[in-house]
């Protein structure tokens, strides 16, 4: 990538570096309350063929990595934030973490049987959806699954501030009809579509999560 594409990004990953113990503190036992969660993750692993790594693409400080890991699944977490790797690689030094931009994932060509994108699409710009998710399907291999997450809506919310450090992070809500054709427009077989509300856990948003499998 450009030096100019990259710098939206950039803000993105110092933000991170900035919140990543303070995250990981709040955000790091969260599927101890989302059971539909756990569900979907269980269902991604079961139809993944053994052997056959799966990706955690926005890992943040590992957990979604490690609790796939810990039901038998072999993980690779990836993330923007320097911080959030070495984080996730102190906290999880069992797994394997790399960093890397969701638009040039540090990922060979069909390295991963399986891809979970858990809130991760949600700082991009509306043109770099439809490149992210090539990649996706890029490093997957013939019929893997992959299952993205994020928040439903059409608004931007913008934050400069976050658990008292300054950041400058946009959060882009989406609408599942247009993920669901960026999807198909990159390669990708719709199998299930959920959405569901908060749990009280959480900030107060509507949720959707898309299961897909590479053509």
């Amino acid at each position: 990538m450009t030096v100019n594409r990259d710098a939206p990004h950039d803000s993105v990953r110092r933000s991170y570096d900035e919140v990543a113990e303070e995250y990981s503190a709040r955000i790091g036992g969260e599927l101890a309350h989302k059971p539909l969660d756990r569900a979907l993750l269980s269902a991604l692993i079961e139809q993944t063929a053994p052997g056959l790594p799966t990706a955690d693409l926005g890992c943040g400080p590992g957990h979604v990595a490690a609790w796939l890991a810990g039901r038998g699944a072999t993980t690779v977490g990836i993330d923007l934030s320097g911080a959030m790797v070495t984080l996730a690689c102190r906290l999880h030094p069992e797994l394997e973490f790399r960093q890397g931009d969701l638009l040039d994932l540090p990922a060979g060509d069909g390295e991963f049987g399986a891809v979970v994108a858990f809130y991760s699409i949600i700082h991009l710009e509306a043109f770099e959806l439809r490149p992210a998710l090539q990649e996706m399907h890029r490093v997957l291999r013939p019929s893997g699954l992959c299952l993205v997450s994020f928040h439903v809506g059409s608004s931007v919310r913008h934050l400069s501030e976050w658990w008292g450090h300054e950041v400058d992070l946009d959060f882009c809500f989406l609408e599942p009809q247009g993920v669901v054709e960026s999807l198909e427009a990159a390669g990708f077989v719709l199998e299930a579509k959920l959405e569901r509300v908060s749990y009280p856990e959480e900030a107060e948003t509507r949720r959707a999560y898309l299961l897909s499998r590479r053509a």
